[in-house]
C-alpha cells in the first residue's frame, strides 16, 4: 500500500507534496528532478529503491516546486527556492535530527540545507552529485550552444506521445537499465514535469554552485560515484567530495547514474549507506 501523500506550503506559498514511509531512525531524501510520488511506487527504477531506503528507516521524500505533485505553474524555479522546499517539507513533517540523502542535484540542495542547519544534519550521504552546474564548470560557446540545443529538444519534444525525444535521457540516466525500466524513466519523464516546467528546472540546475558553501559541513559525509556516469560525470563528484572536510568518496563500477537493483553497485549503495 502507498504511503499517504501531503501537502505543505513553502516560503512563498508553493505547494509542496512530500510522503512517509517505512520505520526507524529517520532519513531525508532531498529533492531532485524527475519524482513523481505517486508514481514511483510503482516504477521498476524507483520502486526498489523506495522499498530499500524504507526497510530500516522513516523515509520522507518530497517531489520538488515544478515537478512531480508539487506545484508546476506560477512558482519560482531557483536553487534558493528548492534549499527552502527542503526545509519547509522538514518542519511539516516534525523531525528534529535526521540523516540527508542527495541524489543528483540534490546532492547540492542537500549540502545546503546541511550548512544551514549544522544542528539537525546527523550524517550525509550524496550519490552522483555535483558541486558545479554545466554553466559554471568554464564551458565552452561549443558547449554553451550543445546545451542549448538540448533544452530546445525538450521543449519541442518531452510531452510528445512519441518517447523517442524522451529516449536520449532515459538511456543517459540509465544506460544500463532493461527495456522495461528505460520505458518507465521515459514515462516518468513525461508526466513528472511539463516541456515548459523541464527546461526552467533544467536552467536553474546548470547555475548551481555550492563551492563556497561545502567546506562549511560539519557532519560525517558519504560521496558514492558511478565511475562512467555519463550524467554527471565521476571528475565532478571527486571536485565536490574533495570541498567537504573529511569526506569519504566511494567509486561504484556502473554507468548508470541511476543505480538499478540488479546490478552489484545497487547493493554496495545501501551497504555503505548502512554503515
Amino acid at each position: 500500500m502507498s504511503p499517504p501523500i501531503r501537502f505543505c506550503r513553502s516560503f512563498d506559498g508553493a505547494g509542496i507534496a512530500f510522503a512517509m514511509s517505512g520505520e526507524g531512525p529517520p532519513l531525508v531524501r532531498a529533492p531532485h528532478w524527475l519524482t513523481h510520488l505517486e508514481y514511483e511506487d510503482r516504477s521498476p527504477v524507483w520502486k526498489p529503491w523506495i522499498a530499500s531506503l524504507s526497510r530500516s528507516h522513516a523515509l520522507l521524500r518530497m517531489d520538488e516546486r515544478g515537478c512531480g505533485l508539487s506545484d508546476r505553474d506560477g512558482v519560482e524555479i531557483s536553487f534558493e527556492a528548492w534549499v527552502r522546499d527542503l526545509e519547509a517539507v522538514v518542519d511539516a513533517a516534525g523531525l528534529d535530527r535526521f540523516a540527508l540523502f542527495g541524489h543528483s542535484q540534490g546532492g547540492a540542495i542537500a549540502v545546503e540545507y546541511a550548512v544551514r542547519h549544522p544542528g539537525r544534519v546527523t550524517h550525509l550521504v550524496l550519490l552522483g552529485a555535483y558541486a558545479r552546474g554545466q554553466m559554471k564548470r568554464g564551458p565552452t560557446p561549443e558547449r554553451v550552444a550543445e546545451l542549448e540545443a538540448l533544452l530546445k529538444l525538450v521543449e519541442v519534444g518531452w510531452g510528445r506521445d512519441d518517447p523517442s525525444y524522451r529516449q536520449l535521457f532515459s538511456t543517459q540516466f540509465l544506460p544500463g537499465g532493461s527495456p522495461v525500466q528505460q520505458d518507465s524513466m521515459s514515462e516518468l519523464q513525461r508526466i513528472s514535469a511539463t516541456p515548459a516546467s523541464a527546461v526552467r528546472i533544467m536552467r536553474s540546475m546548470f547555475e548551481i554552485d555550492v563551492r563556497e558553501s561545502a567546506p562549511n559541513v560539519t557532519c560525517p559525509t558519504l560521496f558514492l560515484h558511478a565511475r562512467r556516469d555519463r550524467r554527471v560525470p565521476f571528475e565532478e563528484g571527486r571536485l565536490f567530495a574533495g570541498l567537504v572536510p573529511g569526506a569519504r568518496f566511494v567509486p561504484l563500477e556502473t554507468d548508470n547514474h541511476i543505480l538499478l537493483p540488479q546490478e552489484p553497485p545497487f547493493r554496495q549503495f545501501f551497504e555503505a549507506l548502512e554503515a
